[in-house]
């Protein structure tokens, strides 16, 4: 009798177990950031890296065009595009914004200590929300906004090179 009942219920987890991961194939469990390009930017909040002051995006830009750049210390081409981010600083029209993904402070300190600040403000992104609801999928990535319709204009996955450079500084001047 014992057997029996060690049997069936052996049976029934097998079932439980077999329909739990059959339900689960039909979910989509792939992260598809949302198409950005033309969509309206979130305002997002975060700390500041140096003074953990909370910034909200909507209140720290007054120039016409914001560049959004996701790096963190940990991603080799971001260090490849830093130097052309430092050049872009030069741009009067242009606030750049860095976004710091899933970074230890002291690295992205050291970091920006090493290469030079390009950014007019670095907003640290500890668990990475802020990135993910920007529809980023990775480091480094960055965005082009429009500070008067609020939307993004484009979207650069990877590091910035002279060409993509070069690309920003034409649509700034446009």
């Amino acid at each position: 009798m014992k057997r029996k009942i060690i049997f069936i219920l052996c049976i029934f987890l097998t079932i439980f177990v077999f329909l739990s991961f059959f339900m689960g194939l039909d979910k989509d469990n792939v992260y598809k950031p949302i198409k950005i390009i033309d969509n309206k930017i979130l305002n997002f909040k975060g700390d500041d890296l140096y003074s953990n002051k909370i910034l909200d995006l909507n209140n720290i830009v007054d120039t016409k065009f914001i560049l959004i750049n996701i790096w963190a210390s940990w991603c080799s081409p971001c260090r490849s595009e830093h130097k052309y981010i430092l050049q872009l600083k030069k741009n009067q029209q242009l606030s750049i914004i860095g976004l710091n993904y899933k970074d230890k402070v002291q690295n992205a300190k050291n970091f920006i200590l090493e290469l030079g600040n390009p950014y007019d403000f670095i907003i640290k992104d500890k668990s990475g929300t802020i990135s993910i609801e920007l529809g980023a999928y990775g480091v480094p990535e960055t965005f082009i906004v429009n500070t008067e319709t609020k939307k993004v204009i484009y979207k650069y996955i990877g590091p910035i090179d002279k060409e993509i450079k070069s690309e920003i500084e034409k649509i700034i001047r446009s």
